[in-house]
């Protein structure tokens, strides 16, 4: 279909025509997901060529012609070839974008990955690190382009240490597990309960089963769970967190208290109010002697017993204690803060959800 595509540009149009062009750039994209890189890559050249001729080596199109073709030889595994366009293409679009410009940091992205699948880390990761500050101050920290950044950082940091001190080591493990949290972020489940496990073992080996190392992973593939919905997993993980915390840092330990919070979020989904209510009830108290009532923590815990009370049933209560919660996050983290806008739109809609019950 793209090759009869092409074809019948070129005989309307002129094989250097730009919608030519754009539709022998499709066929070649086509060939590149068949792995029939020469094809491609002649097709490529071929637009390079042409669009050099006719629009400049500097024009913004010929720069995506030639990151095309880099990719094409990254595929291949000619890294210099590949490396030797992207370097062209990153200083152009600097020059004529900005260093920070989407596309920009795009075509970093790109060499990074070069250099990274030839091992030079240490390049690949200050490259990385320059690309994820710069899509946070493009597009925002939680920007799926920011969190593959991230992810790619913690990717280089774990080989670098695995290549460095071993699979064993303290830090390789670290590394592993903020991976697995970035993977927790992104919805990969699986992945991230793969590596979760593989932490939990290594913690239990090497520093016990009671070691606040352990103890923070075993919560971390809790959470895990929970966001898959697989209630009585995460239950009884958090039930063995709750209990030795309380044995190793005390009832009203700010970490006891969390994960108090994370087990009653299991029993609120799973509709068991009165233990969710009981739970967030004691976390809320400790909170409040441990970090004050206007902490962050405290407040959190404040909204999660109102979304209990709201799915309860008490929606006059649920209500009432959000716009507490509301009226502090706006004094304390302030009224742009994302966990204040989403407690405001929540309001909003129980308010109305109550105004038209009650109409």
């Amino acid at each position: 279909m793209a090759l009869k595509s092409r074809d019948e540009r070129s005989k309307i149009f002129g094989a250097g025509n730009e919608e030519t062009l754009y539709s022998t750039e499709l066929l070649a994209g086509v060939y590149q997901n068949k792995g029939r890189w020469k094809k491609a890559e002649q097709l490529q050249v071929q637009v390079i060529e042409t669009r050099k001729t006719k629009l400049g080596g500097d024009h913004l199109d010929t720069l995506t012609s030639m990151a095309n073709l880099a990719a094409t030889y990254r595929n291949q595994g000619r890294w210099d070839e590949a490396e030797n366009l992207e370097v062209q293409v990153v200083e152009t679009r600097k020059a004529n974008l900005g260093g920070d410009h989407p596309e920009t940091l795009t075509g970093i992205s790109n060499l990074a990955a070069t250099y990274r699948n030839q091992g030079q880390w240490d390049e690949a990761e200050q490259l990385d690190l320059k690309v994820v500050e710069g899509y946070k101050t493009k597009l925002g920290d939680d920007h799926p382009y920011t969190l593959i950044g991230i992810e790619q950082i913690q990717v280089q940091v774990m080989e670098n240490f695995k290549t460095k001190l071993g699979d064993d080591h303290p830090h390789t493990v670290a590394s592993i597990s903020r991976l697995a949290v970035t993977y927790r972020d992104q919805g990969r489940w699986e992945e991230a309960e793969q590596f979760e496990v593989k932490v939990i073992e290594w913690y239990k080996t090497k520093l016990g089963e009671d070691h606040p190392y352990t103890l923070s992973s075993m919560a971390n593939l809790a959470a895990t769970y929970r966001n898959q919905g697989r209630w009585n997993e995460a239950e009884n993980l958090e039930v063995q967190v709750i209990e030795t915390r309380k044995i190793r840092l005390g009832g009203d330990h700010p970490d006891t208290l969390t994960s108090m919070s994370n087990l009653a979020a299991a029993y609120r989904n799973q509709g068991r109010w009165e233990e969710a209510e009981q739970l967030e009830v004691k976390a809320i108290e400790g909170y409040k002697t441990r970090l004050g009532e206007n902490h962050p923590n405290t407040l959190i815990g404040m909204a999660n017993l109102a979304f209990t009370w709201k799915s309860s049933g008490k929606t006059a209560d649920a209500i009432n204690l959000l716009k507490v919660c509301l009226n502090k996050q706006k004094q304390t983290i302030g009224p742009n803060h994302p966990h204040t806008m989403s407690n405001s739109k929540t309001l909003l809609r129980w308010e109305t959800e109550k105004l038209n019950n009650d109409a």
